[in-house]
């Protein structure tokens, strides 16, 4: 039995999210059928992040074992081969060691939000970032994100259906920075809670336009209460930029 470790990009609008799901089709389910279609070996494939319905991936990372031998090169243009015209592509593929773990060896993973800042309506961009046409406040976003560095109880952000243990999480860096009209948000922690990235981003958005001072920022915040929470921000704009272990 070997294990490979895969890296892979997608866009995520036409997909129920990550998971197998029996209301639509997944990302999972695209990899284990072009894998059992190339291999003729049922697999389950295992991803370091659970991104959800419309969330995009530069670099998801996932793992999944073969007992076929196969040679590496052929692995790699078989499976994409095998994904067809779907919006997923297997970018590399290295055989690893059988307690490699996708998920649970991740040390560090990095998401960005992307907002596009203008009057106009989106054509290249549309379903691949937020429209927001009001213009936004750059500096009381920066502000308002000081505040979710460090080791916090993320209660306030994090979706009623979300299965983590703990509501505590370690933002390691924000990174805000705009250039003409687009504005990226990049958050790196170890892990995060689930809608965690797109509750923060509809937060700070409330803090750029003004509907919210900084001091109602920090209050919804401390509350550690959902209902405090700004509307999440749309899938569309979120990306899974990288995985370090």
């Amino acid at each position: 039995m070997q294990r490979y470790k895969i890296k892979i990009e997608y866009e995520g609008t036409p997909f129920v999210g990550w998971q197998f799901q029996k209301n639509g089709q997944s990302i999972q389910e695209v990899l284990q059928k072009a894998i059992f279609n190339f291999s003729n070996e049922k697999v389950i494939v295992t991803g370091a992040g659970r991104t959800d319905s419309g969330v995009h991936a530069l670099a998801q990372t996932a793992h999944f074992d073969l007992k076929k031998k196969v040679q590496k090169k052929n692995l790699l243009s078989g499976l994409n081969q095998n994904i067809g015209n779907k919006p997923v592509t297997i970018l590399k593929v290295n055989k690893t060691n059988k307690n490699f773990h996708a998920r649970y060896d991740a040390k560090r993973r990095t998401y960005r939000y992307l907002i596009i800042n203008r009057q106009s309506p989106l054509t290249l961009q549309k379903n691949k970032a937020w429209h927001i046409r009001k213009r936004l406040d750059l500096l009381s976003m920066k502000k308002g994100a000081k505040f979710l560095l460090g080791t916090h109880d993320f209660s306030t952000f994090r979706a009623s259906s979300c299965g983590a243990k703990s509501p505590i999480k370690t933002m390691e860096k924000i990174l805000i920075k705009k250039n003409k009209d687009k504005i990226t948000l990049q958050f790196t922690s170890k892990s995060f809670l689930q809608q965690q990235v797109r509750s923060m981003v509809g937060s700070l958005k409330y803090l750029g336009e003004s509907k919210w001072s900084l001091k109602d920022f920090i209050k919804s915040f401390k509350s550690k209460s959902r209902v405090e929470c700004a509307p999440p921000a749309p899938a569309c704009g979120l990306y899974l930029v990288k995985i370090e272990y």
